[in-house]
């Protein structure tokens, strides 16, 4: 991993993107036609279905928190799944979803609350105002407040964990920019699960992606992670906090090049960065893999991720808290924390 940090990373100058066609950039910033082991419309239809189907089982179980509002607006509602244990010293994991800020729902992407919830980890779900109902300033706005809520409403949390997913992960990492003093809190933040995102928005301004998001370069860069860490680097809050940043095998060459591009960014600002390719998986594989509890991914070498150990987690997700676990995170069986 290290010998990335060699690479020339950053989105100006001769990014590949500026030399590609029209044809070819469209190509590049469309997951679905990199999908290896279904056809592109089957691919969206089943990563559609799982996330449904997995959202349906962890709501049956009874132990949530559904449409709660963080904020005023009708689209301001997250979900909170539970596990079995609770306390008011919980671990938080909370998600953005995917789907290109223009489509995606809460209602349909609690992939990963089975098996996370069952390590004794909370699981948040968040809704944002997608396009064109929405703008990018509004979403992250949006995302912002999220957070906001879920520590002003748990302060005895023992870490919140971001995961964001393709457009979600931009979201995410949007967050590693926020400016908490204005929120009267700061969110108490140990870690980043960025998943096959863009962080440099500028080629998508070139693509048919781009009819209801973005107007101007000044949009793009504003709302760009990649354009920020780069051009005013942004010192980690807690210097303790990492963030792993992963895209999937069969992602495209643009996807792998925004994912390396922003690790080796965080890593020459200072802050405690990984990059893994994750083996045989395509764009929506990734996520919709979450569903199954034994998904191992043992190339993930936890001792230069997140942990600091040599362990590997039997959960992709697992990196982010291992090293926090404790017996104090669990607590006993009880009422909702907060209600």
């Amino acid at each position: 991993m290290d010998g990335m940090d060699d690479l020339d990373g950053g989105p100006e100058g001769g990014a590949p993107w500026k030399r590609m066609s029209k044809e070819e950039l469209e190509n590049q910033y469309s997951p679905s036609r990199w999908v290896v082991r279904l056809g592109a419309e089957e691919a969206l239809r089943t990563y559609s279905q799982i996330g449904n189907e997995a959202t349906k089982r962890a709501q049956a179980t009874g132990r949530n928190l559904l449409d709660v509002p963080y904020g005023d607006g009708e689209g301001e509602k997250l979900d909170i799944y539970f596990p079995e244990a609770v306390s008011e010293a919980l671990l938080f994991l909370v998600f953005f979803h995917g789907g290109y800020w223009q489509s995606g729902s809460k209602d349909s992407s609690a992939f990963m609350v089975g098996p996370v919830t069952a390590q004794g980890v909370a699981v948040v779900i968040v809704a944002y105002d997608v396009a064109p109902k929405g703008t990018l300033d509004q979403m992250v706005a949006q995302v912002t407040q999220s957070i906001v809520f879920v520590q002003k409403q748990y302060p005895g949390n023992q870490g919140i964990y971001l995961c964001g997913h393709s457009a979600g992960a931009h979201l995410a990492a949007m967050m590693l920019l926020a400016n908490w003093t204005k929120h009267g809190v700061t969110p108490n933040l140990k870690g980043f699960f960025l998943v096959s995102g863009i962080y440099d928005l500028e080629p998508v301004m070139h693509t048919s992606e781009n009819a209801s998001l973005l107007t101007t370069l000044e949009d793009a860069q504003r709302n760009s992670p990649q354009w920020h860490l780069k051009t005013a680097p942004t010192q980690p809050v807690d210097p303790a906090c990492r963030i792993l940043v992963t895209v999937g095998q069969h992602d495209s060459p643009e996807f792998h090049r925004q994912s390396r591009e922003l690790y080796q960014t965080l890593r020459r600002g200072g802050w405690k960065a990984s990059f893994e390719e994750l083996h045989d998986v395509d764009h929506f594989e990734i996520l919709w893999n979450l569903t199954q509890k034994d998904y191992v991914l043992t190339q993930v070498p936890l001792q230069e991720t997140i942990t600091g150990t040599s362990a590997h987690s039997p959960l992709l997700f697992l990196p982010l808290f291992a090293s926090s676990w404790d017996g104090s995170t669990r607590g006993g069986v009880g009422s909702v924390p907060g209600e």
